[in-house]
């Protein structure tokens, strides 16, 4: 019997650990997708999109701060909070991902590739620095609005926090999937990604369809934003370097270009750092550092990612 109920424990363990890790590989696919997009229509790693995700935090966090949202909220209320803070989210994420496109990489995309990054890690300077001037250098404490219930299932728990972000990180990128395969602009994007001068030729509009990217790769970023700061419970103005390097690699994990490939990398990335905290020595301390192990003996044997195809060159 005690057998039994060890074994039983243990496999609940695992499942739990999966369930983590599924809930944080979400918030981690959602990211990786602003990578994967503009490396596909541009070739650019735009390493300032972490600290958009970042940005979007510290406005909710302040708009939250603002609205007293210091206590759980249930019905309509509940509701109303999270799409109000969603569409901030959304919205400062999204406007800022093209403010800078417009401003730091429209003037250098004829420039050696070079420039673009210095650009891109110049940008994510500014923002960390701007966002420690005005929230200060501490981690800050995010509001716990969200109802703290949760189901159980045999021996694992799943709190409703974690449902809610699994299943709107689906809904975006199901969204994002049907936009890109069948609207206009979704395949101005895919031309634009293969050949932008023959895409040019047959009449798209290249800068606005850039200009798309960086807003829906924001946009993603913001929505994550959201839920990572209520999934982790507190907001600092360096989060977007740690979480955007992990969302980065999940990209390169799955293939960077490849929109499929960066979700199962996000989920594969969370999954195993998950399983690495519980059952790796120290788990917590090796846990990133097991995820890029594995990162790199793909990428040995299969450089392009799981699901990456070569992308060609863009003149």
């Amino acid at each position: 019997m005690h057998v039994l109920a060890a074994s039983s424990a243990g496999v609940g363990l695992f499942f739990q650990q999966i369930e983590n890790g599924v809930t944080i590989g979400a918030i981690y696919a959602l990211v990786s997708l602003g990578y994967t997009l503009v490396y596909g229509i541009i070739e650019l790693i735009n390493f300032a999109h972490g600290d958009v995700f970042m940005w979007s935090t510290i406005v909710t966090l302040t708009v939250a701060q603002l609205l007293h949202f210091d206590h759980v909220l249930g019905g309509f209320a509940l509701v109303g909070a999270l799409l109000l803070l969603l569409i901030i989210g959304i919205a400062t994420s999204a406007l800022l991902n093209v403010g800078i496109e417009r401003v730091a990489y429209r003037p250098l995309r004829r420039a050696p590739r070079l420039i673009p990054l210095i650009s891109a890690i110049g940008v994510s300077f500014i923002l960390e620095n701007v966002a420690q001037l005005w929230k200060g250098a501490n981690s800050i404490a995010y509001p716990v609005f969200f109802p703290t219930d949760a189901i159980t299932l045999g021996n694992v728990t799943i709190p409703f926090l974690d449902i809610f972000i699994f299943v709107l990180a689906v809904v975006l990128m199901v969204g994002l999937n049907v936009f890109i395969t069948r609207t206009r602009l979704g395949r101005a994007m895919r031309a634009t990604a293969q050949d932008p001068e023959a895409a040019a030729l047959m009449g798209v509009n290249i800068n606005r369809t850039i200009s798309v990217t960086f807003l829906i790769g924001g946009a993603l970023a913001g929505a994550a934003g959201v839920i990572y700061s209520m999934y982790s419970n507190s907001v600092i103005f360096n989060s977007g370097f740690e979480l955007g390097l992990i969302a980065f690699t999940a990209a390169v994990l799955g293939g960077i270009g490849n929109v499929q490939g960066a979700v199962l990398g996000g989920f594969l990335i969370g999954i195993i750092e998950s399983l690495a905290t519980q059952y790796v020595p120290n788990g917590i301390a090796w846990s990133q550092g097991i995820a890029f192990a594995i990162l790199i003996l793909i990428l040995i044997f299969r450089p392009s990612g799981l699901l990456g195809q070569q992308v060609p060159d863009k003149v």
